[in-house]
């Protein structure tokens, strides 16, 4: 493999607190160095980066790759390469694939797809529970073993309290944190959007803030109370939000999430029964959507991840109620979030990235990625906050089209995706 040489950008690595002008020195599938005017090896591959961000390769630690089961809707390596053009060079892949990824079999099965795919790396889960159901743990340590990095029921709460205690308490045991959809099916009654004046107006059933935040409580003390490590996924309204800030000052093991979509739409995107507008949680108030935005801002919700979920064409043209939830976000996460969020003056490019790549990282435990500190895996994203950029879903390279941003306008965009060192993605028309 050639050496690489990234010449002239302005090098942001929160991990470092490093932001300069500087050259990014690649070889051999890791970080050499990064300093003034490196000196480049014979044979290696220059790429000019003036006038462009140099950052740490982007993490999105919440995406559905549909594979095993439903791969007309996505594919493990369809899924790599959206998100190697979103700029990310690593994913993290839920298990409620059908089957479910619930045996280490199965972890090994994503583990591999993903690295013939040749694109972002793909990290699996493992169900916390045996297909999801709910009544008996799967076996974390052999999952961790085939390479899963977390344990999650997404797309299902563990409804039981003293089950999400047992997960806690055993995946103390493998240092593996235990991701959470927060949801309280008994308040949330099949409900299909927030509840609300505009639910009511449409006569949808609606999802109260609190079959939400009653378990986002619970799992908080549960976590409290065992040490162990809790990742909340998705939060989506202000009393969650208030919840984690609180645990976090307790010293309290938990990370949290915010997506681009949460902090950006409210359930008014659901006027004229939009079904790519219909997600779990829902889209909520302003109000909700303003604390989702400040938490990531103050590092509250230190994370932003897509919850990337791919659905066909046909399935989402049905009734509101009968659509599925999801929507596609691997391609359209970074222009969002800092058009929402840096152009917006709520926060910093550093802070960004750090939202996007360190913290991820950090939350999932990603050896070597997250930082470009000497000795850190190669993979960087190249980006360009000049670009102005119109989301077209007829571009994505997902394999579906379920996005409610259509039409939209948005600044910044990566414009090269290196991952181990090899180039994985670049944009038309940007020679390096």
């Amino acid at each position: 493999m050639r050496p690489l040489l990234i010449r002239g950008g302005r090098v942001v690595d929160p991990s470092q607190k490093l932001d300069a002008v500087a050259d990014v020195l690649l070889a051999d599938g890791r970080v050499v160095a990064v300093g003034e005017r490196l000196d480049a090896p014979e044979g290696a591959e220059i790429v000019d980066a003036s006038g462009l961000v140099v950052a740490p390769g982007l993490i999105d630690v919440h995406v559905h790759l549909r594979e095993p089961g439903q791969e007309h809707k996505e594919t493990i390596r369809s899924g790599a390469r959206a998100a190697a053009a979103g700029g990310f060079t690593a994913v993290v892949a839920m298990p409620n694939t059908d089957p479910p990824v619930d045996d280490p079999a199965a972890v090994g099965f994503v583990r591999a797809q993903g690295i013939a795919a040749r694109a972002a790396r793909v990290f699996p889960t493992g169900c916390i529970t045996v297909g999801q159901l709910g009544e008996q743990l799967t076996e974390f340590g052999e999952m961790k073993s085939a390479g899963a990095v977390a344990v999650t029921d997404d797309g299902k709460p563990v409804v039981s309290g003293g089950m999400l205690r047992m997960a806690l308490e055993y995946a103390l045991t493998f240092d593996l944190p235990v991701a959470v959809h927060e949801e309280d099916p008994t308040l949330s009654r099949h409900g299909s959007m927030n509840e609300g004046i505009i639910a009511s107006r449409l006569g949808l059933t609606g999802i109260p803030n609190a079959a939400e935040d009653v378990m986002i409580a619970r799992d908080l003390m549960l976590a409290e109370l065992t040490g162990g490590r809790l990742h909340v996924q998705h939060v989506s309204t202000r009393r969650g939000v208030e919840l984690i800030r609180e645990a976090k000052a307790r010293g309290v093991r938990v990370t949290a999430e915010g997506t681009p979509h949460h902090f950006t739409l409210t359930d008014a995107a659901v006027e004229a029964y939009r079904t790519d507008a219909k997600m779990n949680p829902p889209l909520r108030s302003a109000a909700d959507r303003d604390a989702v935005r400040q938490g990531v801002a103050d590092g509250t919700l230190c994370v932003i991840a897509t919850d990337h979920a791919p659905h066909h064409y046909d399935e989402k043209e049905q009734a509101f109620e009968d659509a599925p939830n999801g929507i596609v976000g691997l391609e359209t996460a970074l222009g969002l979030s800092y058009t929402e969020l840096v152009e917006t003056g709520l926060t910093d490019l550093p802070t960004l990235i750090e939202r996007m790549s360190c913290a991820p990282a950090r939350s999932m435990s990603l050896a070597g990625l997250g930082s470009l500190a000497a000795g850190s895996l190669a993979d960087v994203t190249i980006l360009d906050p000049r670009i102005e950029w119109t989301v077209d879903p007829r571009t994505f390279l997902s394999m579906s089209r379920n996005t409610p941003f259509g039409g939209r306008q948005l600044r910044c965009r990566a414009v090269m995706t290196i991952v181990g060192g090899k180039t994985a993605w670049q944009l038309e028309g940007k020679q390096g």
